[in-house]
């Protein structure tokens, strides 16, 4: 009778069952130990995050060169990892939707890029990987988090992320730092 241990069961054994089943769940595992071993942050860079409240972006085009469009933008830090909030269609969002997933970021506080006359680039600086981050567990850990970081502008511009986070109007970015 099929289905009894130890007996085929559709052309498979159960032990041949059990063992795919241990294959799978350390394929979906790898990813979770593979950033456990992710690309550690330069100190400048570390240091640099801890005390400034804008990153500068710039996504890389598919040759590795920085593209034209630069942006100051306010971050939060999850473990390396950078996250900011940004309109669905302005071109951070529009780059990773396109395929355009990496970019240079650079740290330090030098106001708007366009008066800055390039200062933004002598700061400490990292390439990183680009993702859209949808989950709503990340985005209410981000949200709490940008509001400690920016509690004088929160009452202004959270109720606009949440509310552009739930609508669709802005996106959660992840910028996972990687090795150069």
């Amino acid at each position: 009778m099929a289905g009894r241990p130890g007996e085929e069961l559709r052309g498979i054994t159960r032990r041949q069952f059990l063992a795919l089943g241990g294959a799978g769940a350390a394929a979906l595992a790898w990813p979770r130990a593979a950033r456990a071993l992710a690309y550690e942050l330069p100190q400048a860079a570390k240091d640099a995050l801890a005390k400034s409240p804008l990153v500068y972006v710039s996504p890389l085009k598919k040759d590795g060169s920085e593209s034209t469009c630069h942006g100051e933008v306010w971050f939060v830090q999850e473990g390396s990892d950078v996250v900011v909030v940004t309109a669905a269609d302005r071109w951070k969002a529009r780059a990773i939707a396109s395929g355009h997933d990496r970019a240079r970021l650079w740290v330090g506080d030098f106001g708007v890029w366009t008066r800055s006359g390039g200062k933004f680039k002598t700061a400490p600086t990292f390439l990183a990987r680009a993702s859209f981050d949808p989950g709503p567990v990340q985005r209410e850990r981000a949200l709490e988090a940008f509001g400690k970081k920016y509690p004088a502008e929160w009452d202004t511009w959270g109720p606009r992320f949440r509310d552009g986070l739930v609508d669709g109007s802005r996106v959660l970015l992840r910028y996972e730092p990687i090795e150069p």
